[in-house]
């Protein structure tokens, strides 16, 4: 059920539609038994639910008219069948955005025709970003418009108080992309060559020599005219050979054939009396009886076939290549097991149980110190599980993250499957054929990328030691990309090894010898004209500053940005009680804030996140964007607390974090390509977000993600999300947690640890991969409204677990759910409340839940459909509670019909 569509647009190649959402299985009924039976879904239903999902996401953005890549997201191509309209390329992406040029300070920057020693006009524009923000610096209200193409970035854009009220944006409807990687200039040359049509035999070699067809003698050497002597271009290897007979001091030498491209017909001489033999295709090697197989050491034997391989010397362009584009698409590093990062769902990886793991040595670590509030005016007496107080370790194993404090190093973490953090140092393989290139000759730029057990988050580590006889490989940095440890990994791959250059769109950058591998995925050589791209730069706009001074009123919008470098190895943090570790980089960095707003740009092919918001910021929006193919979260929200100062870090009564963020009409897909704990919307120490009217899918693990009950006062209202948990277990669309209580003035204007209500509504959201549940409020999550959602898939309608409280579902239809609920017991006063609810179950059990006595659920009015028209709660059947119903399931155009007329645009 995959769809690629490959547009260009200006120099920057987009795929657009991408790889369709997994779907329940499906047990086709025959005569032989009912129409349903627990665990069943009929085509039928899913077919016409992921067709209102279309019809759905195409009201809630209409600027993409058809929405093709909707439409493939949700296989409607496949099983379904549902006719295929004819798209056009505004179905995929709409023109970019025309605005008013601005009035009294204006400015304008053309890359490629500008020059910074111009005025900035219309007629004389700049030719860097840079120079055009100088420009404005201590003006007001002023306005760059940028040109046609792509504007490479050599250090980050700035923006600070002396830039409020500045606009950044395309220039009348042109295609204007930010670019922060470095385009390289490469002069490709044949590394590995798959040949062309095949040459005529050569005749019979001379007496006395040994030659060799697809071999070269002289890979990966210089042609220094004293060791390696360029001898001439010849026809043939005949000709070679006997310019090498000639030379008293050649006895070995390599002719390459006319596919070679710039070596083509190239005979080159060893004097040096020795052969290194390299299996290469299209080369023609000979040596007489006195060269011996020795000599330098060229770099490892690349693989033989297929291959379509070149070298490009970029001595003096880039110190280092993190990634690589070519055209716009992403190049793979070279990688074991091979795979796309783009492509292969669930990624490629060696089984965790085909290594040994090291565990960590917790007497290694340094002294650490145990945080707990201990005044019960601070605590929360209307939870449990330890979530009443505040909480955290400082030091010791938490000395990995920035700052180096943690809810998982405190004294007794609680939670699902909670225990202190640590993580392994290190693996060994089970046998010498669970990685079949090793051993390696250098593994000190490697990165070992590895799954924590369960999937919860990915870990990254440098290697700080390889023994090249055992494959043992000792960690250094990294284990810091999760709060959750464990003492063992899971599945994982290796890169950035020469030895494992080996599989085509992949790349590997020798930075000792400054030269760039490339394996070519087509036929022929590379495209001399194509855009091979660096990414270099972090952040490509720090808007920055304090809440004493604030940056007001910036604008970034019609943008496309791009090639922002992977940040995934940078120090991250534990932004509060959830399973996240994050780190505070995006390619839009927003600090000590007020009413910025980044509108109708386009976030593409960005290895870190797009958008951070963090620290104080009040009133941001991101709106009318789309974010895909990005390597770690699409938004996030990060707020500080004192953290490192003991009790201290639950205090965020001053106001250093997000509140009032707008996330608004925007599409986000193809989003943690990197990190798997990536969402297309992150908030942790942040309140009162609004996210209206989204289009979210495709992504590793939960599609939003709330890390606390900072707060509160947030509302989801009129999103799409589905396709979450592709790489991942656990969640679904979206995800909370509140294991630590915080002090802020949200709810009532006072100091309060209890938060403000949180409303979900009017929602259609799909658990389709590893299904648990639509809305999973997980630890300790509470005081949420969550009503009138079309919630679809999963084994439980609501879920609230281990300490969760106040949570209330009503009003919501659930599509073909396992049970309606599962939920923990609570205090009186703080029950959870299911009501007004119509819930198609593929079972006949309603769920767990209190049923009785001080704390019990409050049910009331909900109707119950099961396959048999029976159902059961608390050991009464039919359920003993007040205005239930129980049916039979209704038709699919029934229950569509529902879901219709909860989220029809007049509700």
């Amino acid at each position: 059920r995959t769809k690629m569509v490959l547009l260009k647009f200006g120099v920057i190649a987009l795929l657009i539609a991408s790889a369709a959402a997994a779907w329940p299985s499906y047990t086709v009924p025959t005569t032989s038994r009912p129409l349903y039976e627990d665990g069943d879904v009929p085509v039928s239903f899913d077919c016409a639910m992921r067709e209102y999902a279309w019809e759905f996401g195409k009201q809630l953005l209409p600027r993409y008219s058809q929405f093709e890549s909707l439409f493939y997201a949700l296989g409607l191509n496949g099983e379904c069948n549902v006719t295929m309209p004819n798209f056009t390329p505004a179905d995929v992406a709409p023109e970019p955005p025309k605005f008013a040029s601005g009035d009294g300070c204006v400015f304008y920057v053309d890359y490629v025709n500008g020059n910074d020693e111009n005025d900035g006009s219309l007629a004389s524009p700049f030719k860097t970003l840079a120079v055009g923000v100088d420009h404005t610096t201590g003006q007001s209200n002023c306005t760059i418009n940028l040109r046609e193409g792509a504007h490479y970035l050599s250090a980050t854009i700035k923006l600070t108080p002396d830039h409020n009220g500045l606009t950044i944006q395309n220039y009348n409807g042109e295609r204007a992309i930010v670019s922060g990687g470095k385009r390289l200039d490469v002069n490709w040359k044949p590394y590995n060559v798959t040949p062309g049509p095949p040459s005529p035999s050569p005749p019979p070699p001379p007496t006395g020599w040994v030659e060799y067809n697809n071999t070269n003698y002289v890979s990966g050497c210089t042609i220094d005219n004293v060791t390696f002597v360029l001898l001439g271009k010849f026809e043939n290897w005949t000709t070679c050979q006997t310019a090498c007979q000639s030379d008293s001091a050649c006895h070995a030498y390599t002719w390459h054939d006319e596919h070679q491209g710039a070596y083509a017909l190239d005979c080159i001489g060893r004097t040096d009396g020795h052969y290194v033999v390299t299996p290469q295709s299209g080369h023609y090697s000979g040596h007489d009886g006195s060269a011996t197989p020795a000599g330098p050491s060229p770099p490892p034997i690349p693989p033989t076939n297929p291959a379509n391989m070149y070298v490009a010397d970029v001595s003096g362009q880039v110190d280092v290549v993190p990634g690589l584009q070519y055209n716009g698409r992403r190049i793979t590093r070279a990688r074991y097991p091979n795979g796309n990062v783009e492509t292969t769902i669930p990624d490629n990886r060696v089984s965790g149980g085909q290594a040994h793991w090291q565990t960590p040595d917790l007497s290694e670590q340094g002294m650490q110190e145990y945080v707990e509030q201990d005044d019960p005016a601070y605590w929360r007496n209307f939870t449990h599980f330890g979530f009443q107080k505040y909480m955290v370790g400082i030091h010791g194993p938490c000395d990995i993250y920035d700052p180096p404090v943690s809810y998982w190093c405190s004294k007794d973490p609680s939670g699902g499957g909670a225990f202190a953090f640590r993580a392994p140092r290190g693996l060994w393989p089970t046998s010498d054929t669970v990685l079949p290139n090793a051993p390696y000759k250098d593994m000190s730029k490697a990165i070992v990328n590895v799954w924590r057990p369960s999937r919860w988050a990915n870990w990254m580590f440098e290697v700080a030691d390889y023994n090249a006889t055992t494959n043992n490989i000792t960690f250094g940095r990294g284990g810091f990309q999760g709060a959750r440890g464990n003492n063992e990994g899971s599945d994982f791959y290796i890169e950035n090894v020469f030895e494992e250059f080996d599989y085509q769109n992949e790349y590997f950058f020798d930075e000792d010898r400054q030269l760039l591998y490339y394996f070519h995925n087509g036929t022929g050589s590379p495209d001399p004209e194509a855009e091979v791209v660096a990414p270099q730069l972090e952040v490509l706009f720090n808007v920055t500053s304090d809440r004493f001074n604030p940056v007001k009123d910036v604008t970034i919008r019609g943008l496309t940005l791009t090639q922002a470098r992977y940040t995934y190895m940078n120090p991250h943090g534990v932004p509060s009680g959830g399973d996240w570790a994050l780190d505070r980089y995006a390619a839009v960095f927003l600090q000590g804030t007020e009413m910025v707003t980044v509108d109708q740009c386009n976030f593409t092919r960005l290895d870190g996140n797009a958008v951070m918001v963090s620290g104080y910021n009040r009133n941001a929006t991101i709106s009318s964007s789309e974010f895909s193919w990005i390597g770690g979260n699409a938004m996030a929200g990060w707020g500080f607390t004192n953290e490192t100062k003991g009790v201290e870090g639950m205090d965020g009564t001053d106001g250093n974090h997000p509140r009032y963020t707008n996330i608004i009409s925007n599409l986000a897909h193809e989003v943690g390509h990197y990190e798997k704990q990536s969402s297309f919307w992150f908030q942790g120490k942040v309140a009162q977000s609004n996210l209206q009217g989204n289009v979210f899918y495709n992504g590793p693990r939960a599609g939003i993600n709330f890390n606390d009950g900072f707060g509160g006062g947030d509302e989801l209202a009129w999103n799409l999300v589905f396709s979450t948990c592709r790489n991942s277990g656990d969640h679904g669309p979206f995800n909370s947690w509140d294991r630590q209580p915080f002090l802020t003035t949200v709810r009532t204007g006072e100091p309060s640890v209890q938060m403000q209500w949180r409303e979900l509504h009017h929602n259609f959201m799909i658990d389709n991969y590893n299904p648990q549940e639509a809305v999973d409020n997980d630890d300790g999550s509470e005081f949420y409204h969550t009503h009138d959602n079309f919630l679809v898939y999963g084994g439980r309608g609501m879920k609230n677990d281990f300490g969760g409280n106040s949570n209330h579902h009503y009003n919501n239809v659930y599509g073909y759910v396992g049970k309606a609920l599962g939920i923990t017991t609570q205090d009186p006063g703080y029950e959870d409340y299911f009501y007004n609810n119509s819930v198609v179950m593929t079972g006949t059990n309603v769920g767990n839940f209190g049923c009785s006595g001080s704390g019990a659920t409050v049910m009331h009015d909900n109707q119950y459909y099961t396959p048999s028209g029976t159902a059961s709660a608390c050991g009464h059947t039919p359920p003993q509670e007040p205005g239930v119903k129980v049916a039979t399931i209704p038709d699919d155009a029934t229950i569509i019909g529902w879901a219709k007329a909860k989220l029809s645009p007049s509700t």
